[in-house]
């Protein structure tokens, strides 16, 4: 069942069936979810993408839905949070990816939840996984704490967490931890 869990919300069915056109159901908007609340603001560099925070969200997305957007890919944005060595910002309930997560399945109940599962943007030294003392990454340690952050995902809400980072054997510890909480329906797509 665990191994199947890409299959089992209709819009994944649709991905893996449809193979030969590329249809607009078949895309992913990014949304970079801001931690301040009333944030809308451009990113450099990357034309009509937006800081969004929770309160502007909901506006901002409610014409893209009716337009038949049906996908989304959450990445957290923590400007205000302390950061730490173990990325703990990232699956604080009041962070930006947990909150957002639940507010988009209480407003867009048919939109697909995807969650961006890195803790660069929330360690203090910005990379994706846990530091030994001596600075070289600590694979065991991250691939144990990414699932923890993968799981907050899922229990608040989404569809598919994400993993981005480059850590080995971090699909297996996030499906073990969704296995473990009973969350097969959560499917996991890594694109590292």
């Amino acid at each position: 069942n665990i191994l199947h869990a890409g299959y089992g919300h209709p819009l994944l069915r649709a991905w893996h069936g449809e193979r030969a056109l590329l249809h607009p159901s078949q895309l992913v908007l990014p949304l970079f979810i801001h931690d301040q609340p009333d944030t809308l603001q451009p990113i450099p560099g990357l034309p009509d993408t937006w800081h969004i925070g929770l309160h502007r969200l909901r506006d901002y997305l409610a014409p893209l839905v009716a337009k038949g957007l049906r996908a989304v890919l959450l990445f957290g944005v923590p400007t205000t949070a302390t950061k730490d060595a173990a990325g703990s910002p990232a699956d604080d309930a009041a962070g930006p990816v947990v909150q957002a997560t639940r507010l988009l399945r209480a407003e867009f109940p048919d939109l697909f939840v995807i969650c961006d599962v890195c803790l660069c943007a929330y360690t203090s030294h910005g990379h994706c996984g846990l530091l030994h003392p001596t600075g070289r990454i600590d694979n065991p340690a991250s691939t144990a704490r990414l699932a923890q952050v993968a799981l907050a995902y899922a229990e608040a809400g989404a569809h598919m967490v994400a993993p981005s980072d480059m850590m080995d054997n971090r699909v297996g510890a996030i499906k073990a931890a969704l296995h473990q909480a009973g969350r097969t329906d959560v499917a996991v797509m890594s694109y590292a």
